[in-house]
């Protein structure tokens, strides 16, 4: 299974996150390493879900988590021409202006998984998820026309949840994991697998 993560680029052998099969950069810097450590956590949350998935850092940001719209279309733009199966985008655009320009680039293949509220989270071909903190960690739910999985990333040993990192991107990045572990490249296996 072939995983873009569409971020601040991963840090390359992380203890969490293992090998790196590839990537790209659409920032200033050519190099896909992570300055920010973005990219790297929602890396480790997936790669403990998907341990033989091929990752590949699709970098968007270096020194700041901002991107333009056209560098966050190119990027969907390569990750469909190097044949991804899931798009992992733990980021989106509340910007309607932005909202035709992603629309062309997003199709069902290779399956995107973003913020449900954002753009292209909202898309009715894209996996868009919303944090739920009741759901358990190894699970994900389908309703209202939305994926819901949990915020927490890996736990931290000796470290309360609450004090843990969380948020939309962990749940966008546990969806993406979940999804490769079971082997589903489309929304539509992931709301059947949900409601099974």
């Amino acid at each position: 299974m072939k995983i873009a993560i569409v971020d601040s680029g991963i840090t390359p052998e992380h203890p969490h996150v293992g090998s790196v099969a590839g990537g790209i950069s659409f920032t200033s810097q050519t190099d896909l390493l992570d300055r920010l450590g973005h990219g790297t956590a929602v890396a480790g949350a997936i790669r403990q879900w998907a341990p033989d998935a091929e990752l590949f850092a699709v970098k968007v940001f270096d020194r700041r988590l901002t991107a333009s719209v056209d560098t966050l279309v190119r990027a969907l733009e390569w990750c469909r021409e190097q044949a991804m199966d899931l798009v992992n985008l733990s980021l989106g655009t509340a910007n309607a202006t932005h909202r035709e320009r992603l629309r062309g680039v997003v199709s069902p293949h290779p399956l995107v998984v973003s913020p449900a509220d954002l753009f292209p989270g909202s898309f009715p071909d894209v996996a868009g998820v919303d944090a739920d903190p009741e759901c358990p960690r190894n699970e994900f739910r389908f309703r209202g026309g939305k994926f819901h999985a949990s915020p927490y990333p890996r736990p931290i040993p000796g470290v309360p949840v609450e004090y843990n990192l969380k948020g939309a991107s962990f749940a966008v990045a546990n969806l993406t994991g979940l999804a490769a572990a079971l082997g589903l490249r489309t929304r539509e296996a992931l709301a059947e697998r949900a409601a099974a």
